[in-house]
């Protein structure tokens, strides 16, 4: 049974939000010490075999031994691959885009797993138990809901096994990538391998790259944003770990005005897109976002200085939460940072 639920809150939906590059996006109030590496919360396994974790709802998850069978949101799943971690299933956002990975499934090659669906709403139950998972695990925007769980079936999918939440918004993005990478070693994961030490080396030295370009063009705005036919929206910056933590080393945000109760995204009408002066603009790469030729039919988005300049670049809102995601983003940024020039508006 695939169970299509709405969303939740008031005024513009939650899934207007999504369409809108709007997913309520990253950032967490992390249960976790002041480490990035899960601190005291960090799981527990017993000589029996048995295994816990407290999630970032505060809840404990305990199992008689440690989970195998994992079905997760695509982004989780795909930051768990990067530590040598499978899941058996995923769902969210995984479909090609014009012939290529979908960037939210990493690395994963998800023609090898199964789908529980792709859409906002979207989630086959009936296919879920076939898959007799030992564990349920999604990022949280934010806290306590699990992004891409349809509220409305909650129950039915906590009664066919336990549930694990890990938040991304409000916080700096060295917490969900410290929790993640706690939660894969609690799942059998090795920290130490080559491939693991060498992404955290190369995420290190990226951002010292990023810290170092932001010194150096001080005063540079910088706008993230996404869009859909009706609006432009402008990122507030604080909600999202990773703007939030970019914020932390030197880059200098447009702040959007938080415009619903969400508090993520400030909408403006196409008419205003010019509200912000921004000399980079970050625009959301995630599928059901407008793509930049999209944006480029909208005579407002055309005329802003920076597109007219070309400084733009990607913005992967919802990368996964694993040094291996983010050195290539901080990477990316830091080019896009470092070469941008001040415009005048």
């Amino acid at each position: 049974m695939s169970v299509q639920v709405s969303a939740r809150p008031s005024g513009p939906s939650r899934r207007r939000l999504l369409a809108a590059g709007g997913a309520l996006a990253l950032g967490p109030l992390l249960a976790a010490c002041s480490d990035d590496s899960g601190g005291k919360d960090a799981p527990s396994q017993a000589g029996s075999g048995a295994w816990s974790f407290k999630d970032d709802r505060g809840r404990t998850v305990r199992t008689d031994r440690r989970p195998e069978r994992l079905v997760a949101f695509v982004s989780t799943a795909a930051a768990l691959f990067d530590y040598g971690i499978e899941c058996t299933g995923v769902f969210g956002p995984s479909r090609p885009i014009d012939g290529k990975p979908n960037p939210q499934a990493g690395a994963m090659d998800v023609s090898k797993l199964t789908s529980l669906g792709t859409e906002w709403g979207q989630f086959n139950i009936e296919k879920y138990a076939t898959l007799e998972p030992d564990l349920l695990i999604s990022n949280m925007f934010p806290a306590p809901d699990l992004w891409y769980v349809p509220e409305g079936s909650v129950k039915k999918i906590e009664a066919l096994a336990p549930t694990l939440g890990i938040s991304v918004a409000r916080t700096s993005l060295l917490k969900p990538l410290g929790r993640t990478a706690a939660l894969a070693e609690s799942l059998g994961a090795d920290l130490r391998t080559r491939q693991v030490t060498d992404a955290r080396a190369r995420f290190d030295k990226a951002v010292e790259t990023l810290r170092g370009a932001a010194r150096a063009n001080r005063g540079l705005k910088v706008m993230a944003m996404s869009g859909d036919a009706e609006n432009m929206y402008v990122a507030v910056p604080d909600s999202y770990c990773d703007l939030a933590y970019f914020e932390d080393l030197g880059v200098e945000f447009v702040e959007g005005k938080k415009s619903d109760e969400w508090g993520f995204w400030e909408f403006l009408g196409w008419e205003n897109a010019d509200k912000y002066h921004a000399d980079l603009i970050m625009i959301d790469n995630r599928s059901n976002a407008m793509t930049p030729a999209q944006l480029a039919e909208k005579s407002t988005w055309r005329h802003l200085p920076a597109v007219k300049a070309g400084q733009t670049v990607p913005w992967s809102m919802e990368e996964r939460y694993s040094y291996a995601g983010y050195a290539p983003v901080v990477e990316q940024l830091a080019a896009a940072v470092g070469k941008s020039e001040k415009l005048s508006s």
